[in-house]
């Protein structure tokens, strides 16, 4: 199954380091963000992604393609122009970054690769957010109740995509409230391919309209979170992750 990966926007309430990069190339430790939510996807056995990309995306692309020589070593011999790789510490990732436009929004982005997907059944992530849900039980979930779209509800107190849910069915979807121990869209979601048919142009914002119409048909369904999730929309929550990761302690690193 595909992992698709928002990683387009300005990233503009964390400007001091977005500036420079995109939002999902803010390093937590020594690696970006990006590289944490594929690392804990590919621990589930995903490994093919498609990163949606737009503002400063060639910093992604240059990311991937220099990033056997981060974690190699290497000879390079000027006499002759050669190369020599000798060993290797690699990824069994298939990588494919797309340029989505500038300024298209997030359902803009996402039925720009619509193509790249054809009928598969595919996860969709935001390139700027990290928690510990139990993806296996969650494409489980998914495929169980067999509606269209399946998002994470994470169990936290922010200004998110508020929702009211009854037994797993999502009946109201409302974005930007203030949230007080509600049930927020927390992204790590499971799609159909149905999804396009939601989609306009590149103006569609996913959480608006097209979440909306989900929930008026019925096809939006939520798998509850309790455990840990974390946004990084502000150097304060960038430095909470910095924090978790220095200190040995980051719930999201699951692998070795």
């Amino acid at each position: 199954m595909k992992v698709v990966i928002l990683a387009g926007g300005y990233g503009s309430r964390i400007a001091e380091q977005s500036q420079y990069k995109p939002k999902p190339m803010i390093e937590i430790g020594e690696q970006p963000i990006l590289w944490h939510i594929m690392k804990y996807y590919s621990e589930y056995g995903y490994d093919d992604f498609i990163i949606l990309g737009g503002y400063k995306q060639y910093k992604i692309k240059e990311y991937f393609a220099n990033y056997f020589l981060h974690y190699s070593d290497v000879t390079f011999d000027l006499s002759t122009n050669e190369m020599k790789v000798h060993a290797t510490n690699s990824e069994k990732w298939r990588v494919t970054i797309v340029d989505t436009g500038l300024d298209t929004m997030t359902g803009g982005r996402l039925k720009r690769i619509e193509d790249y997907l054809g009928s598969e059944t595919f996860m969709l992530t935001y390139g700027d957010g990290l928690c510990n849900v139990d993806l296996s039980a969650l494409e489980r979930y998914h495929r169980q109740h067999g509606k269209v779209a399946t998002i994470t509800m994470a169990n936290i107190a922010q200004q998110k995509g508020v929702l009211e849910v009854d037994n797993g069915r999502i009946n109201a979807f409302r974005e930007k409230e203030n949230g007080d121990g509600v049930l927020i869209n927390g992204g790590f979601m499971v799609l159909e391919p149905k999804i396009f048919e939601y989609l306009d142009g590149d103006n569609t914002i996913l959480e608006g309209e097209p979440m909306h119409r989900l929930v008026e048909d019925g096809q939006l369904m939520g798998f509850r979170h309790d455990g840990f999730w974390q946004c990084m929309d502000t150097q304060r929550e960038h430095e909470s992750l910095v924090k978790m990761w220095n200190a040995g302690s980051a719930p999201w690193k699951i692998w070795d």
